[in-house]
């Protein structure tokens, strides 16, 4: 695949962002995501440059990903 099949150029394009409940009120360094869209492809986002650049993940990239950290400091 090429760079330009796993990101989003201009994420403001899409609605749905969330970001963790994990994530404070103060700005802090999150990220969001956005999994209503297309459950297969799951874009990712600064929560800081919402029309900035989006990495997207397979759906089973993602999960992992999710798994892995949802045990940290726990």
């Amino acid at each position: 695949m090429k760079r330009s099949e796993h990101t989003i150029p201009d994420t403001s394009v899409l609605s749905a962002w969330r970001k963790s409940t994990y994530s404070g009120d103060s700005g802090g360094n999150c990220l969001e995501v956005n999994d209503a869209a297309r459950p297969s492809h799951i874009p990712v986002r600064d929560s800081k440059n919402p029309t900035g650049p989006a990495i997207v993940f397979s759906a089973p990239a993602w999960q992992a990903f999710v798994g892995a950290v949802g045990g940290i400091g726990h």
